[in-house]
């Protein structure tokens, strides 16, 4: 975890945890690597940091088995390296490649949720002459609400069934997670992103915006990308409007070349860094 300092320590939990559900899998044990840097480095912010990593463990019933801290010189900022491992029957295990040409592709929450609260958080003192305080609060408190968790997003696909391969968007945004979908899936994906105003927070959207980027392409951790048959994709929208989880539909798998094709701007280019890099 690079771009978040507030809170790292709960953002290195959840998006490890995220890396273990969209396998199937529940989270069971983390590792942490603090690396503080040299010129900021104390006592205060070491705890800080790992009382931030065992609350959100036990909020997911995850353990804490061991890491490693040290200060390391040429820092500008703590970074967190997190190892999370957990447990599935092999017969339950969900690839992100098995996707197939029919299939539903569907998002949860929204996008891009993780963007959305870095920014607040970060660049607080220049949007504060821009946005109201309370806006800014509500983004800043993405982090929670809706959450940048997917394991529970993960849960309710599980018990439907029908789920073919499951991703967190993360790095690069919604745009990246659908190449890497159609790549591991040696697929075509066809999905409308640009015209569908619903599905970009407004918050985040706004955000995006003041700083000139594109939230298609902006880490959206929160959000989980699933793929889903078509026999269980009726039941799939159901369990998810039971759970109050909103959850979107983008659009389908194809056979054909491997590439993302958006309908309002045809063949999506696969952003090379996240949009988020550019503030920093």
């Amino acid at each position: 975890i690079t771009f978040a300092t507030d809170e790292i320590g709960w953002y290195a939990v959840q998006v490890c945890a995220n890396d273990i559900a969209t396998t199937g899998a529940a989270p069971l044990w983390f590792l942490a690597t603090l690396l503080l840097p040299d010129e900021h480095a104390t006592a205060d912010l070491a705890r800080v940091i790992f009382t931030q990593i065992g609350a959100a463990c036990r909020d997911l019933g995850v353990a804490v088995v061991g890491g490693h801290t040290e200060v390391t010189y040429g820092l500008d900022r703590p970074i967190v390296v997190g190892c999370m491992l957990g447990e599935v029957a092999p017969e339950r295990l969900v690839r992100t490649g098995g996707a197939q040409p029919g299939d539903a592709i569907l998002l949860t929450k929204g996008a891009p949720v993780e963007a959305a609260a870095i920014i607040a958080r970060e660049k607080r003192r220049e949007l504060s002459a821009h946005f109201p305080e309370a806006f800014l609060n509500r983004a800043a408190a993405f982090l929670h609400t809706p959450g940048i968790s997917v394991v529970r997003d993960a849960a309710v696909a599980m018990g439907v069934g029908g789920v073919t391969s499951m991703h967190d968007p993360t790095e690069g945004g919604v745009v990246t997670a659908l190449w890497e979908l159609a790549e591991a899936s040696r697929c075509r994906v066809e999905v409308s992103l640009y015209g569908d105003a619903e599905l970009w927070l407004p918050e985040a959207a706004a955000l995006c915006r003041f700083f000139g980027l594109d939230p298609a392409c902006a880490i959206a951790s929160g959000a989980l990308l699933l793929t889903v048959s078509p026999a269980r994709f009726p039941a799939m929208l159901d369990a998810y409007a039971l759970a109050g989880i909103p959850v979107f539909h983008l659009g389908q798998m194809a056979a054909g070349p491997i590439t993302v094709c958006d309908t309002a701007r045809g063949v999506l280019a696969r952003p090379l860094v996240d949009e988020i890099a550019r503030l920093f």
